[in-house]
C-alpha cells in the first residue's frame, strides 16, 4: 500500500485554510483589511496564535500586507484563493441537479399528502 505524501501547509491553499482559525482571519478580513490587532479583536486570539496563522496564509499567498506607517495591514488575496472556488463550483451543477430533483419529490409527495387528505373527507 503506498501512502501519499500530504501537501505541507505552507505550500498548498487547501492545507492552509483546513484549520479553523484559519479560516476566521480569512473570513474577518473578507473585503476589508486590518491589522494584527484588529484581528485579534475579531477572531478572541492571542496575538502571537494570530501572527502564526497570518504567517501560515502569508507563505500560501492567501494574504497580502502593506505597511501603513508602523501597521501591518493584512488583506484577502483573491487569486491565491481561486483554486478553492473553482473546485467548489465544479460541484454547483450536481448540488443544483439535485435540489431540483429534491424539488419534485417535495411536490410529489405534497400533492400525495393533499389527495389522501381529500380521499379521507
Amino acid at each position: 500500500m503506498s501512502v501519499m505524501a500530504r501537501a505541507a501547509t505552507t505550500t498548498d491553499v487547501f492545507n492552509a485554510v483546513a484549520e479553523p482559525r484559519r479560516r476566521e482571519i480569512v473570513d474577518a478580513l473578507a473585503g476589508v483589511e486590518l491589522s494584527v490587532t484588529e484581528l485579534v479583536e475579531a477572531i478572541g486570539l492571542a496575538q502571537p496564535q494570530v501572527s502564526k496563522h497570518l504567517r501560515v496564509l502569508r507563505e500560501v499567498g492567501a494574504v497580502g500586507v502593506r505597511e501603513r506607517g508602523r501597521e501591518r495591514l493584512y488583506r484577502l488575496n483573491g487569486p491565491a484563493l481561486k483554486p478553492i472556488h473553482d473546485w467548489v463550483g465544479s460541484f454547483q451543477d450536481l448540488w443544483s441537479e439535485r435540489f431540483e430533483e429534491l424539488d419534485s419529490v417535495l411536490v410529489e409527495l405534497k400533492q400525495q399528502e393533499e389527495q389522501d387528505g381529500s380521499s379521507n373527507a
